[in-house]
């Protein structure tokens, strides 16, 4: 037997780290647990200084081998990772759904997908990168984009691989080496994708994961001068620590952080429509940066939309989000589960009232809360939850609809609910924000640019925007008279 692999939903899980293509151990290690029932599902190993070290060591000696291997290769090799993600869907949605809680059905039909997806546009794209040259009083400029470094990317807990892939395959496809770091809440997938990538072929310490607890590995990383880009998805005062440990090196940060976005329902929308968007802020029991969870609501229709939000609301499945009829599963961590439950409960003793839900279910489980009677100026609008609970407010006419939904330090998306084309095109242009739905959520297309606004971050990423930060840009001038031969 294996003492460093376990078995999550019959499917073996090596818990070492994997630096320079080798499984290296720890001497210490931390419990990972299943929020779906709170059990231990093993002993991951526990990094710190040393294993950041030799990650950033590996990443700096992979690089010149990686950043010269043609386009096509590169290209050719994020193909095969997104072959590997594909054969292994079945196994990669049941371990990240027992890891973090999220839906099983989501994770088959939608995020696994989406994981190889991730590789295959990125490759892609890569294929396709380009800038017309042009001319300067006769001289020639072309632009080129040259890889950066080693890359540290650290990765959030509420959609672990989706959104570690959403970076890696970036950067790997712009010629850099990656050092990933998870969270420590759901650290599985992360191990499997090393495993994936090398059977596809992906030169040793090209990428390399480590695990373990950010404030004992965090630092070493992101402080390392041989590291040239970090990405970060997370809250803000890691971000904070993050950009102060970067910044004796100057290292580039991209940071998608947090929202508070608002979804705005006019009178004129189609209030089923309207309804529909607002239950599926509760997708992933809340943990979803994007999500629209202050609903701002013309006055003129807000006893409609909040009877038949209740009517859908309350209809939803609460349970294990293993099976396939469950439509909220449990929260992350017992801590983020106090952290919900706190917001609610001071919101509540503060004179909110709960139209439904405002307490805890069983375990890990937080029953689906909305929120009404709440003050512009309350923690519980102006600071994310990142739970299922919503809040519900009105307004009289446009103005008031932008002011209240422009009223927060954050900026990552809203989405608007009109029936009007002139309407959405007047507050959408109005709206600070990073992403904008109309009559829509949570459609993403990765050449678009994605981050946020304010606190919600720092940068944009995706199609050419991913290459533009996970490389240096070059401009080559040159003369058209300056050639002794023309051979």
């Amino acid at each position: 037997m294996n003492e460093h692999r376990i078995t999550v939903a019959g499917v073996a899980v090596d818990t070492r780290h994997w630096i320079g293509g080798e499984r290296i151990a720890s001497a210490g290690t931390f419990t990972d647990v299943s929020p779906i029932d709170g059990s231990a599902l093993g002993e991951i190993a526990r990094g710190g200084p040393a294993e950041a070290a030799a990650a950033v060591a590996a990443a700096k000696a992979a690089f010149p081998g990686w950043a010269a291997t043609p386009r096509a290769e590169r290209a050719r090799i994020l193909h095969a990772i997104a072959d590997g993600v594909e054969k292994r869907i079945e196994e990669l949605a049941i371990v990240e759904t027992t890891d973090n809680g999220a839906l099983l059905r989501s994770h088959r039909r939608g995020v696994m997908p989406r994981v190889a997806h991730n590789f295959r546009f990125f490759a892609d794209w890569l294929l396709t990168l380009d800038h017309e040259d042009f001319g300067t009083r006769g001289h020639t400029n072309h632009v080129s984009w040259d890889p950066a470094g080693p890359c540290v990317l650290i990765t959030p807990w509420n959609a672990p691989l989706m959104l570690a892939t959403w970076k890696v395959a970036p950067a790997l496809a712009a010629g850099n080496t990656v050092v990933l770091k998870p969270a420590e809440w759901s650290p599985l997938t992360a191990s499997l994708l090393a495993d994936i990538a090398a059977e596809a072929g992906l030169p040793a310490g090209v990428l390399n994961v480590v695990q373990g607890h950010g404030s004992e590995i965090g630092d070493a990383l992101t402080s390392n001068p041989d590291v040239r880009r970090i990405s970060f998805t997370g809250s803000v005062p890691t971000a904070r620590r993050i950009a102060e440990s970067a910044a004796a090196n100057l290292t580039p940060l991209s940071l998608e952080l947090g929202g508070k976005s608002p979804l705005l329902v006019f009178a004129d929308t189609d209030l089923d429509l309207a309804v529909d968007l607002a239950v599926e802020q509760y997708d992933n029991a809340g943990q979803v940066c994007l999500a629209a969870t202050r609903l701002l609501v013309e006055e003129s229709v807000a006893e409609e939309f909040t009877r038949r939000f209740v009517d859908r609301a309350t209809a939803l499945k609460q349970g294990d989000p293993r099976d396939e009829a469950t439509d909220i599963g449990p929260n992350i961590h017992s801590r983020q589960l106090e952290k919900i439950d706190g917001f609610v409960q001071r919101a509540l003793a503060s004179g909110a009232r709960a139209v439904i839900g405002g307490h805890r279910g069983d375990g890990r489980y937080y029953a689906p809360t909305l929120l009404t009677d709440v003050r512009q100026d309350s923690e519980i609008v102006q600071e994310e939850v990142f739970g299922p609970v919503l809040t519900l407010q009105t307004f009289t006419d446009e103005d008031e609809a932008i002011r209240l939904a422009n009223d927060t330090r954050f900026g990552l998306a809203a989405t608007v609910a009109t029936g009007s084309r002139e309407r959405a095109e007047r507050v959408t242009a109005r709206l600070v924000a990073g992403t904008v739905w109309v009559n829509c959520f949570f459609v993403r297309d990765l050449q678009a640019p994605f981050g946020g606004s304010r606190l919600s971050g720092v940068g944009r990423e995706g199609g050419t925007w991913s290459f533009d930060f996970y490389c240096d840009l070059k401009n080559t001038v040159t003369a058209p008279n300056g050639w002794k031969n023309h051979g």
